[in-house]
């Protein structure tokens, strides 16, 4: 799948989770374990394709003069790992744990998973 394809699918994939995103909050009551279990689901599918587009255009212009070339499969994972930042501290917010001391924990451990990633390429 080339580049154009998966930008494209996944701006496509956004729009379509914002809107269930959207939809999802308009219509469900937040009453019970198993929306707040598909409200994330939806959320972290939103967030992850709308930051990986993000991802690959901040990687393009960043990385233009470097020796390797940005590739869908590394916005991707950047993408998901931003995600799942966002995700895990709005889950800890929810449960009344959030601080900002675990919101910089877990920024830093993915900081250093993506350093752990690059340095193995």
């Amino acid at each position: 799948m080339t580049a154009r394809s998966s930008l494209s699918f996944l701006l496509l994939l956004a729009l379509t989770a914002w809107s269930a995103l959207v939809l999802f909050t308009r219509f469900v009551a937040p009453g019970t374990a198993l929306s707040f279990v598909a409200f994330f689901i939806i959320l972290l599918v939103a967030l992850t394709s709308t930051l990986t587009p993000v991802a690959y255009a901040i990687s393009r212009v960043v990385l233009a003069k470097r020796a390797y070339r940005t590739t869908m499969r590394q916005s991707l994972r950047e993408g998901m790992l931003l995600t799942f930042v966002a995700v895990l501290n709005l889950l800890l917010l929810v449960l009344h744990s959030w601080n900002i001391f675990t919101a910089l924990v877990s920024l830093a451990a993915v900081v250093v998973l993506e350093i752990l990633f690059l340095a193995r390429k």
